[in-house]
């Protein structure tokens, strides 16, 4: 048996010898990160089931064949968390970064591979297109308020950028059965959870913008399944529902966004099931920041409405675009994200 297992995978991977490819190694650990995982790597030749891959804070747990799933982290700091692990219809896995393929010239050849960059620019520049860092701060003022000085008004900012996702049906989702934020009752995170997603398929924006995006969703009701989104920050296996609920994620981690895709060769991957979770271990919610907030608290509506974008094929603006709803950074007290901006708007358009 071991032998006719040995002369199988010979078969598949190639002879050494011979000046083929070797046969991939299968990894034995519960945990790699993407730049552990071997070159050739295949979900038809090795046993993955359960192995999480990990990158920057962020993880996924492996897919099956043909199936990409996407992790998309909003955090107070501003730095982007995120990553797409993809395993093709031949089995062979590979990942896509949020920072393009800034380190894939550094990581040697013995991992998996690298596929483009994950982000489609839209109007954003080189500069604001590259991972995030914040302006440096001058006395007596705070980063968000130099980036905000910096930054176009949100009806004079086309930029944007999209992701490999579309919904071309109708976004179903479900409302979690568990803890919602700002200790909001049912019909409550009904309400802004689905003002949240409507604010995205309306293209609601305060620049008199039309809504010409056919995207739709419906609520579907209420489930006991969680969302698909471990306290680690890690995408757990999906269970076919996409659910919005609150809990724990992983340090610095505001909200998060998982998203399972299937290829689609004449556009956008197709969406399958989106599923998003607010940290309430780490952060308190509000869903009426007023002038007594002082910092305290992030505001749902706000929040919500920054997911939703992700669910929906958008993803993050960097630095000097503060006033659009997919701006990364997560700051307290803000309702700017509640409304759309000229990019964020044209990101859509440019997905449907």
């Amino acid at each position: 048996m071991a032998f006719a297992l040995a002369a199988s995978l010979a078969a598949v991977g190639g002879s050494a010898q011979a000046g083929t490819s070797a046969i991939p190694i299968c990894p034995t650990a519960d945990e790699l990160s993407v730049y552990e995982l071997p070159s050739g790597l295949n979900v038809h030749i090795c046993d993955v089931e359960g192995l999480v891959v990990t990158y920057d804070g962020t993880g996924i747990e492996m897919p099956e064949a043909d199936t990409a799933v996407s992790i998309d982290a909003l955090s107070e700091d501003g730095t982007e968390h995120g990553f797409t692990l993809i395993v093709a219809a031949d089995g062979k896995v590979s990942y896509d970064l949020s920072t393009a393929n800034t380190e894939s010239s550094t990581a040697g050849e013995d991992r998996a591979d690298v596929v483009s960059p994950r982000l489609t620019s839209g109007d954003l520049t080189e500069e604001s297109d590259a991972p995030v860092s914040e302006p440096s701060t001058p006395d007596g003022l705070e980063v968000g308020e130099v980036d905000a000085a910096s930054s176009p008004g949100e009806c004079q900012d086309g930029a944007y950028s999209t992701l490999d996702r579309k919904e071309y049906g109708i976004y179903n989702w479900y409302l979690g059965d568990g803890a919602y934020p700002a200790g909001m009752t049912r019909l409550q995170a009904l309400e802004y959870f689905e003002g949240s997603i409507g604010r995205i398929t309306a293209s609601t924006n305060n620049c008199g913008l039309a809504d010409e995006v056919p995207a739709k969703s419906h609520y579907a009701g209420t489930t006991t399944y969680e969302a698909d989104i471990s306290n680690h920050g890690t995408c757990t296996s999906w269970d076919g529902k996409s659910t919005w609920d609150a809990g724990d994620l992983a340090a610095g981690t505001v909200a998060a966004t998982c998203a399972r895709t299937w290829p689609n060769p004449l556009g956008k991957n197709d969406l399958r099931e989106a599923d998003v979770r607010f940290n309430i271990a780490d952060y308190d919610f509000t869903r009426n920041p007023t002038s007594t907030c002082y910092g305290l608290y992030h505001d749902v509506l706000n929040t919500g409405t920054h997911e939703a974008g992700h669910v929906f094929g958008l993803g993050h603006v960097g630095s000097g675009h503060s006033n659009l709803t997919m701006y990364t950074k997560a700051d307290r007290c803000e309702v700017k994200k509640r409304t759309l901006g000229k990019g964020d708007v044209m990101g859509l358009r440019s997905i449907y």
